[in-house]
């Protein structure tokens, strides 16, 4: 029905010639030729019919082929607007995915943006960041225009023209004007197509103090009333040709295209002067209706804002049947987004006629529509979370108009109520809050209500500001009379809320301060409290205030969620698990409560679970970048590298622009010990962001291991001069600082990152610095200090329990892993810290004679599956000394090329080793003759002249005791007994631990196996050595 009215309505469409012919003419010529105008502005006086002529500028679009879009005041936002051409593109054939899927994605992050903070890392060496969703929440232009911009030369190839039009400029034109500007104009975010045609219309137009620059660029029609000519067509389109008549609408009208049009349906006759120019004005819009009852419907129907079948029986009581469809049919009612509203002009006129000269009618009718819409908003907000409700479009938009009412019907009255709602608004969402301030200006407009007209007028400009403009509006509210106590409770909170998120978070903690004592009882205060608190660092108070949040909103789920991350900053994951799961049971589509319990599970050694967590996000969220990256970790730590950086990939394909993932993808190559791509992975982020300190830093730690020292050095240095309270970036200086030599230097660092560090972990890094040095009392000190800060990780174990065996402690350091050793449930292979944990206490082990144990240590993994170098030695030498020599075979299968390749000698010496003891002589002769040919010459002893000993000189040579083993072997080769009886006497003097003397044993039993060696001289020292060894495993029994 409606698009039928249309027809009959467009059919009537006269004037404004020059104006077509000019659009018409645009569309005929090139974009690169100098006469075409890309951005037009209609502009003139309500009723001059702009509205009229754009939509006609449209018709003429469609068929030159254009893809069209047309906007008006409906929309309360550019993402808005962005969602709005894009249905009517679809509508059209010509979708826009890659945008859709964007808006989708802003719409959640902005219900997630003021916790984005909270997606922390438990481990110390984690560089805190925010990454792309934020920004999508926080400054969505940014992110959402340049997708419209691709989106938009996509198509451009398959359509002749793109044309959008934006209608009522002067109520559109503050939120949109700067983004118009950078769209069309400057590039900011991209450049648009050459065949895109923007076309604006409205009282007012580009605001000239920020469009200067580019006024040339944009071609104006100024629309003025009809000339007589123009006026007289349309009469006579309209079957008014009496030429009295016709005079006397020209009189009427001043040929104002609006009221030409309404004058020009009557049916005849002068209208006659009355003492109310408004009531003159009225008489004139509805002097042909001469049904009462229609006339009072007219009349009754100016009063919502927008009309459709059931805001008409409403606002008209005992409406008959088509009454609806004749109102559409009225010359002033236009079709309106899914709807209909009366002109401007002639609303204006109704309405101020009414409350004139009807004030309580006024009111009770107001009082009636507020009462629908609240009813119909409660039906649209049925199953909706309460938390939801604000970013639900149906039920927004409700609200609005129920507020627009209660406005109008108790000004004073509703005035509290709606500057709580733009306030609760704000919180949620920014179009909400701008369809709420809008609702102030027009109630106070047609109630004749100053105080609601400046109210809805400053919160507007204060919406339009930067960055949203929140803290404007959280001033305007704050600073002056009008709202209520709770009111400015919640305005002192979401000042803090913003002062969180641009970074000062004492003065954001201040303003929630103040907000709870107008307002102790607001679970908000509590939550935006705890949110700057942690933020701050102050992770304690912060899971105070949001229990405390909890206790007032039990079953919010944003409260829940927000807690979670807390709670892993304290470690305490098994609470984590427990409140995702809460969450889950509340809302099983929430993806941060997935994740977030995902990488708890993945913190309690849980990985299966833990990647069904990060699964289910995914499956929910599909680009969610955040699950991407901790899902990535999962694999690493499972050593799925493939998958790991597939995930890691997808997130850099999804964000390409992103220095954190770049920094994330960079130090996943770091932490595989690919370091060329951690470098230039790494170099990337910095070139995105070149004040990011921490892939300066990790980019430090990679060029260190490449051995770029001076590089390593510099790219600390700027991580360090950009955040100078940075503990990681120290603490790795001060390693790169003692690798070269500078003992003071390391430890000056590590002294300021143990005052700067809060966690514990740099002085857990000190220990260690101070152990590989020799201060074992200064280490055990630091280690105790460590402790008392709560720390008790396997690192600062394995670290305690080191430095008492250095200090020959052994037993001691043995008990300490016995009793803090893994549950049974724990498999090494999930946690790579516990296989250092076991590498010690096998050492250990080894040290007292413990063979079973160390043996049976060595079983629990396959330690090539770690890619864990030492681990492979040592476990090979546990097969070793234990007899099993085929399993030590098989450990070490592959590696003696390698060794032999990169001149690793740790690994030829075991090779050769495992292949002696074992009986595989010519194995062993050919590795002995390698070492021989490739070692130091110092460590060949020239005087050596047994040929048959002669390819094993080098492996007792090159030992790390050789001024005493080598010495006494070589003198046992040749015969040397009293010599070597005396070396052998003083190594079995101060000797006191099991290994030593376990080789010791192995290698004289290899010697006796060499031609020209005597055994029957040596196998009573052999005997010897092997009793010192048992008798050290019977000290140490268990």
């Amino acid at each position: 029905m409606q698009e039928l009215i249309g027809r009959r309505k467009r059919a009537g469409f006269v004037g404004r010639g020059a104006e077509l012919a000019r659009f018409r003419e645009n569309l005929d010529l090139p974009p690169d030729d100098d006469r075409h105008s890309f951005l037009f502005h209609v502009h003139g006086t309500g009723g001059v019919g702009k509205s009229s002529l754009l939509g006609k500028l449209a018709e003429i679009a469609t068929a030159a082929g254009a893809l069209t879009a047309t906007l008006d005041e409906t929309v309360q936002g550019v993402p808005e607007v962005l969602g709005a051409i894009s249905a009517q593109f679809a509508v059209q054939g010509a979708e826009l995915p890659e945008l859709d899927k964007k808006l989708a994605a802003y719409r959640q992050r902005r219900q997630e943006a003021e916790s984005a903070w909270a997606e922390p890392d438990a481990d110390p060496d984690a560089r805190f960041r925010t990454g792309d969703d934020v920004q999508l929440a926080l400054e969505p232009l940014k992110v959402l225009t340049p997708v419209l911009v691709s989106e938009l030369n996509r198509i451009a190839e398959r359509r002749s023209w793109i044309a959008l039009f934006f209608d009522t400029y002067e109520r559109t034109g503050p939120f949109l004007d700067a983004w118009l500007l950078d769209l069309t104009m400057t590039g900011r975010y991209g450049t648009l197509p050459a065949n895109t045609v923007v076309t604006l219309a409205g009282r007012e137009g580009p605001d000239p103090a920020r469009w200067g620059d580019y006024a040339g660029f944009v071609t104006e029609f100024p629309l003025e009333p009809f000339t007589e000519p123009e006026a007289r067509e349309l009469l006579s389109a309209k079957g008014l040709v009496e030429e009295g008549a016709v005079r006397e609408v020209l009189r009427l009208s001043h040929r104002l295209p609006l009221l030409v049009s309404i004058l020009a349906e009557q049916p005849g006759g002068a209208v006659g002067e009355a003492d109310d120019p408004t009531a003159t004005a009225v008489e004139r819009f509805l002097k042909w209706e001469r049904d009462p009852g229609r006339r009072e419907a007219a009349l009754a129907c100016a009063f919502p804002r927008r009309l459709d079948g059931d805001v008409f029986e409403v606002a008209v009581q005992d409406a008959g049947e088509g009454s609806y469809g004749w109102l559409c049919e009225l010359s002033f009612v236009s079709e309106r987004a899914g709807g209909a509203r009366y002109h401007d002009v002639v609303r204006t006129a109704m309405l101020r006629l009414q409350r004139s000269r009807a004030p309580r009618l006024w009111a009770g009718r107001h009082a009636r529509l507020a009462e629908a819409y609240g009813r119909w908003r409660a039906d649209a907000g049925d199953g909706i979370a309460e938390e939801r409700l604000w970013f639900d479009g149906t039920w927004r938009e409700l609200r609005a108009e129920e507020l627009y009412h209660l406005l109008c019907a108790r000004p004073r009255a509703a005035l509290s109520q709606a500057l709580a709602d733009v306030v609760e608004a704000c919180r949620e969402d920014l179009a909400a809050a701008g369809a709420c301030a809008r609702a102030l200006a027009d109630a106070g407009a047609d109630a004749g209500a100053n105080e609601l007209s400046v109210w809805g007028r400053e919160l507007l400009d204060a919406l339009s500001g930067e960055s949203g403009g929140i803290l404007a509006t959280a001033d305007l509210v704050l600073n002056r009379p009008g709202p209520d106590t709770r009111t400015r409770a919640a305005a002192h909170a979401l000042r803090g809320r913003e002062l969180t998120k641009e970074g000062e978070f004492a003065r954001a903690i201040d303003e929630c301060n103040r907000a709870l004592a107008l307002d102790p009882q607001s679970a908000w205060v509590f939550h935006d409290r705890g949110v700057a608190l942690a933020a701050q660092g102050d992770v304690t108070a912060a899971l105070a205030d949001l229990e405390q949040a909890e206790a007032l909103r039990p079953d919010d789920v944003r409260i829940l969620i927000n807690q979670q991350p807390i709670l892993q900053m304290l470690g305490r994951h098994e609470d984590v698990v427990a409140g995702c799961d809460r969450v889950i049971a509340l809302d099983p589509m929430q993806a941060r409560a997935w994740a977030n319990r995902g990488q708890s599970r993945h913190a309690l050694g849980d990985s299966t679970g833990a990647l069904s967590d990060f699964d289910r996000a995914l499956s929910i969220e599909g680009d969610y970048l955040w699950a991407l990256v901790r899902r990535s970790r999962v694999y690493r730590s499972q050593g799925r590298l493939d998958e790991s950086f597939a995930d890691l990939d997808r997130a850099v394909d999804l964000a390409p622009a992103s220095a954190w993932l770049a920094s994330e993808r960079g130090d996943a190559y770091r932490l595989v010990d690919r370091f060329e791509e951690a470098v230039r992975e790494l170099g990337r982020a910095c070139e995105l962001v070149p004040d990011y300190a921490s892939a300066h830093a990790g980019r430090g730690y990679a060029l260190a291991e490449l051995g770029r020292h001076e590089e390593a050095r510099a790219a600390y240095d700027r991580a360090i001069e950009l955040n100078a309270d940075y503990p990681w970036a120290l603490v790795h200086r001060a390693s790169l600082k003692g690798e070269l030599g500078d003992q003071e230097g390391m430890f000056t660092d590590l002294d300021r990152a143990v005052a700067i560090d809060g966690s514990g972990w740099a002085i857990v890094r000190r220990a260690a610095a101070h152990q590989g040095v020799g201060h074992h009392a200064e280490a055990l000190a630091d280690v105790g200090r460590a402790e008392e800060l709560g720390r008790s990780d396997p690192e600062l174990l394995v670290l305690r329990a080191g430095i008492l065996y250095r200090l020959g402690r052994t037993v001691e350091a043995v008990t300490l892993l016995d009793q803090a050793w893994p549950q049974p449930d724990r498999t090494v292979a999930l946690n790579p810290r516990d296989v250092a944990l076991y590498a010690l206490r096998i050492g250990m082990c080894l040290t007292l004679g413990r063979l079973p144990q160390a043996l049976a240590d060595a079983e629990q993994f396959d330690p090539r599956d770690l890619e864990n170098p030492g681990m492979v030695q040592l476990s090979a030498l546990v097969f070793i000394l234990s007899g099993r020599h085929d399993e030590a075979r098989r450990l070490l299968d592959g590696l003696w090329e390698d060794a032999a390749r990169e001149e690793n000698w740790p690994i030829a010496q075991l090779c050769w080793l495992s292949a002696a003891v074992a009986g595989r002589w010519d194995q062993a002769s050919g590795i002995a003759t390698w070492m021989r040919d490739h070692a130091d010459p110092v460590s060949v002893p020239p005087f050596a002249e047994t040929e048959e000993f002669r390819p094993f000189e080098p492996l007792f040579r090159s030992h790390p005791q050789r001024t005493d083993n080598a010495d006494m072997m070589i003198a046992y080769a040749r015969g040397e007994w009293a010599a070597a009886d005396s070396a052998l006497a003083d190594i079995l003097a101060r000797t006191s631990e099991w290994l030593p003397l376990a080789q010791l044993a192995n290698y004289l039993r290899i010697l006796a196996h060499c031609p020209g060696v005597d055994w029957t001289q040596l196998a009573s020292r052999v005997r010897e050595v092997e009793n010192a060894r048992d008798a050290v495993q019977a000290r140490y029994a268990e």
